[in-house]
């Protein structure tokens, strides 16, 4: 149990940093440009960090967690696609995919 409530930490304050830094970064900034989707980054950052918040909070509630785990296993699918859709490489996208991943672990070892 203690290595599962590592693994939401480790992916909350991933979000959480990633979210926060949209903020501070240009480069993040860039990428979304690079995306053509400008217009959704603030969007994108602020599912980031209630999803962050929501796996932090989702470790008493784990209706809350399945959400939050859920919902950024959904957002990392479509980052994923966008990567595929920019032809992004492998190493590029890894990240992406890995987090899908690991919120998808999240998700299904809620449920059961």
């Amino acid at each position: 149990m203690l290595l599962f409530q590592l693994v939401v930490l480790f992916s909350g304050f991933s979000f959480l940093i990633y979210g926060i830094s949209w903020f501070t970064s240009p480069f993040m900034k860039s990428e979304f440009k690079r995306f053509k989707l400008e217009r959704f980054g603030l969007l994108t950052v602020i599912l980031e960090i209630a999803g962050a918040l929501g796996l932090f909070i989702g470790l008493m509630f784990h209706s809350i967690l399945l959400i939050s785990s859920g919902g950024l296993t959904l957002l990392m699918f479509f980052g994923l696609l966008v990567r595929l859709k920019v032809k992004d490489g492998f190493w590029v996208s890894l990240p992406a995919l890995f987090y899908m991943m690991l919120n998808l672990y999240i998700f299904i070892a809620t449920v059961v």
